[in-house]
């Protein structure tokens, strides 16, 4: 028995697939979608090492084996105690926090480098969510994408926009050799193509088939001019089924839909009065 086919979409911490994966079961319901989360610095060993199809990951990752379509930016933000003097700004300048301890956890999600502001931590945090439990400890402050600082919520904690800061952008990436009909149709959910896409499922709908149709032949059989216009008018007595002799004007050329049906016919020109007088001519 084939076993039924399924895709496989690692993402990392503060994304969220959840709407992707509603249109996807929507509209792929006999494809299973498998969901698997990893630690932010696994997103793209896991694609390169085949354990996923595809992938929501952050940005950089190695653009020589992997393709990626950059989806959007996140905010950075520094998160701290709800009772710390950063709380009464709206949002807070990398320089307000160039005498507060930063810490910088090792799966940091925004790539800082010796460019980190503030002054070191004793240590590095582990884990952000470490980090975190340093910060609710008012040890020091933190800064990382909005969707972490939403992910790790407390209650003892808020956080600012840092507008200065460097900033997080979530990507859809998968192998370059490994484009799959499957990730394909992720990248149009997630681009937002609708059902009926030229590279969705639905483009060969029967709907858009008539358009493929000639038009000679039977293009037009049941009302053009081919059938029931020119030709069926003139072959039944006007100019081409022989000018203007016999029938030409008198019970043919516009009997089947002209002025022969009570306009002209009885006293027209189709035996009256003026067919008399041109016999008469020819005898001058």
């Amino acid at each position: 028995m084939q076993a039924s086919p399924s895709f496989r979409l690692v993402y990392v911490p503060g994304v969220t697939p959840g709407k992707w994966v509603r249109v996807w079961e929507e509209r792929l319901p006999d494809v299973r979608l498998d969901l698997v989360a990893v630690p932010v610095a696994e997103g793209e060993p896991t694609l390169l090492g085949g354990g996923a199809d595809a992938g929501l990951v952050r940005l950089p990752v190695d653009r020589d084996s992997l393709s990626a379509i950059p989806l959007y930016t996140e905010t950075t933000v520094v998160v701290f105690p709800k009772d710390h003097w950063l709380a009464a700004a709206d949002e807070v300048p990398v320089a307000d926090l160039a005498h507060e301890v930063v810490f910088h956890p090792q799966d940091d999600a925004l790539g800082w480098g010796a460019d980190l502001p503030g002054r070191p931590a004793f240590e590095r945090p582990a884990t952000t969510a470490d980090a975190v439990e340093l910060v609710a400890a008012n040890v020091g402050v933190l800064l990382v994408p909005q969707s972490l600082a939403r992910l790790h919520h407390r209650r003892d904690l808020t956080y600012r926009p840092v507008p200065d800061a460097p900033q997080s952008q979530v990507a859809l990436s998968w192998p370059q050799d490994r484009t799959t009909d499957l990730v394909e149709e992720f990248i149009g959910i997630v681009r937002g193509r609708t059902v009926n896409s030229s590279r969705g499922r639905g483009q060969s709908a029967p709907a858009e088939q008539p358009k493929q149709q000639p038009r000679g032949g039977t293009g037009k059989p049941a009302g053009g001019k081919a059938a029931g216009g020119s030709a069926g008018a003139k072959a039944a007595g006007g100019r081409s089924g022989g000018g203007r002799t016999g029938g030409a004007r008198s019970g043919g050329g516009k009997a089947g839909g002209g002025k022969a049906g009570g306009g002209r016919t009885g006293t027209g020109r189709s035996g009256g009065a003026k067919p008399g007088a041109r016999r008469g001519r020819p005898g001058r």
